[in-house]
């Protein structure tokens, strides 16, 4: 590590400011976890959903997946407000699906911009039946349960080992409080670190 790197790592734990990007997806339970998190932790929230424009909602609506050109945009602009938001909050929870690794490699140019932005992402995983039963009960989501497999086929687990601002929380034969439990204990395993 160079003393350019060891300096920043080094900063003092009131200067940095964190985005925790809950990712995974639809019906993974990333906004209400999200929702959660930002409530005990006292942090903003940002619904990543509501930063789609109307062109990408239609295409879903209408069971046509999303390609990457469609998402870059929206990426940015859900990273541009997260980043926006730690001007007055000194942390920030994004729900996002963030399906592949290039996805999240947008998110994680907030933090190269931004020395003290620190990023982190908390991947819920479930299997395809799950998920897809989960979906198939929502109601007045523009996302149905036909697109689970596009999303599905998009998507790329963060990998542990490259990937070491990410951890994993199985949502899988939980309840919705014991995901939020083991998220909140995640966080504060992470944050430890800083202190």
């Amino acid at each position: 590590m160079d003393q350019t790197s060891r300096t920043q790592d080094q900063q003092h734990p009131t200067d940095l400011q964190h985005i925790w990007i809950i990712t995974g997806p639809a019906g993974c339970g990333k906004s209400t976890v999200g929702e959660n998190l930002s409530k005990a932790l006292n942090m903003d929230f940002l619904e990543g959903d509501n930063y789609h424009p109307d062109a990408n909602k239609e295409k879903m609506k209408n069971c046509i997946p999303l390609t990457d050109e469609d998402r870059w945009d929206w990426l940015i602009s859900l990273r541009d407000a997260a980043v926006e938001s730690l001007q007055t909050h000194s942390s920030v929870v994004v729900a996002c699906s963030a399906l592949k690794k290039k996805y999240r490699d947008v998110m994680r140019v907030a933090a190269y911009n931004h020395p003290s932005v620190k990023i982190h992402f908390i991947y819920l995983s479930a299997s395809f039946q799950v998920i897809f039963e989960r979906v198939k009960r929502r109601e007045d989501h523009y996302m149905s349960e036909k697109m689970v497999k596009s999303q599905f086929d998009a998507l790329e687990e963060p990998d542990q080992n490259s990937e070491q601002d990410a951890v994993t929380v199985s949502t899988e034969n939980v309840t919705k409080d014991e995901v939020q439990q083991e998220v909140l204990r995640r966080v504060d395993e992470i944050m430890a670190e800083y202190q």
